[in-house]
């Protein structure tokens, strides 16, 4: 049974949006998504759904107010919610006549190339079948090795293991604000945003509901990896009138990363460097080296870099950024940040004539297979 889809939705939803004040599954809601899943199907996309909401249900069922701190009873009540969670899907999207699927996965799933393609043509398949799959992170058995670590990263992963033609993010918000609307009353909607840089990350802040654990940055972090895959991201407000119906129209609702440039391939690799939170310091480079990563898609030198901020080690994921602080790179370093510093300041043939340093001449800071550019 072959479906007529000719595009892709991803639709991310956090926890606070999907659940209710007491934790348990919103069933009101899921059965709206459910209405407006089977519209935009009808009109030829293929939905992918990345949700939070199995701890949040778990810890309701458990009788459980506080959210715990200790990963044992996190694990626990994604064990007791997962169900429950996965339940109310498939009851909600029934009515509609929709099948549903669970897919849950960790970060092991699909770091290694073979898993990853796994994962891919398995959610491919499920799309021919007419299925909605319904993702999540494996928190039953995940390990902050292994985590994502939030959902707007997982969104980010499967819309570009995809090749999606948009991804949405339904928030507790209403798009991304030059100001933390709660603390600034005159905070205004940015309707679309062309380029993340400095000044847009200090206005994100590190907002987040008590349900959940993602906030506006990682919101960001997946809307920079989306445009390096050419996907558009859409964030808007889950709770606003029919938004994913208003979404697949066109409509203006929340706020827009368009991704205007022509994508370039992000293989699973540049994907977790590009989508990690595991940044161990940054390096600053001159104007030169920036043109180089982005012009030609270089290889970063040591003598490109300005300055060490914190420390790292080989084989660590850093920033790179310019000398205005805009972070415009990821990569995997080759060496330790001690290293680097004795290379600022020294031409290549300097470096290349010191027996001690030589290592720092001939090999790359970053070696283009292990670079992400965002621009």
């Amino acid at each position: 049974m072959e479906a007529a889809f000719s595009k892709v939705m991803v639709v991310k939803i956090g926890s606070s949006t999907v659940t209710r004040p007491d934790g348990s599954v919103d069933c009101d809601y899921l059965a709206n998504l459910a209405r407006q899943v089977a519209c935009v199907r009808a009109q030829g996309w293929a939905v992918v759904i990345v949700s939070s909401g199995a701890i949040a249900c778990g810890l309701s069922r458990l009788g459980i107010e506080r959210r715990p701190t200790d990963l044992p009873s996190l694990q626990a009540a994604a064990s007791v919610g997962q169900p429950l969670f996965s339940a109310a899907y498939d009851e909600a999207f029934a009515a509609e006549g929709i099948a549903t699927s669970l897919v849950l996965l960790t970060r092991r799933d699909t770091a290694d190339r073979t898993s990853y393609l796994h994962a891919r043509d398995t959610l491919r398949r499920l799309i021919d079948f007419q299925v909605v799959p319904i993702v999540n992170e494996n928190d039953t058995v995940s390990v902050e090795q292994i985590k994502f670590g939030d959902n707007d990263t997982l969104g980010a992963l499967v819309a570009c293991l995809l090749g999606a033609d948009l991804c949405v993010v339904l928030s507790d918000v209403e798009g991304f604000y030059d100001a933390n609307p709660a603390t600034h009353p005159d905070a205004r909607l940015v309707p679309r945003i062309e380029r993340i840089d400095a000044e847009v990350l200090a206005a994100a802040g590190d907002a987040g509901s008590s349900k959940g654990t993602g906030g506006m940055v990682t919101k960001l972090r997946a809307a920079r990896a989306l445009a390096v895959a050419g996907i558009p991201l859409v964030i808007c407000s889950g709770a606003a009138a029919d938004p994913i119906v208003s979404v697949a129209r066109g409509d203006r609702i929340g706020t827009l990363f368009p991704a205007a440039h022509l994508p370039h391939e992000i293989t699973p690799r540049k994907l977790w460097i590009a989508l990690g939170d595991s940044s161990k310091g940054s390096v600053v480079v001159d104007e030169g080296a920036k043109r180089a990563l982005i012009e030609r898609g270089s290889s970063l030198l040591c003598v490109g870099v300005a300055c060490v901020e914190g420390r790292f080690s080989h084989g660590d994921v850093v920033d790179i950024k310019d000398r205005s602080g805009y972070l415009f790179a990821r990569g995997h370093v080759a060496f330790d940040s001690d290293e680097v510093e004795l290379a600022i300041g020294r031409t290549r043939e300097e470096l290349a004539g010191n027996r001690l340093l030589k290592a720092l001449a001939v090999k790359e800071l970053v070696h283009r297979d292990e670079l992400v550019v965002f621009e």
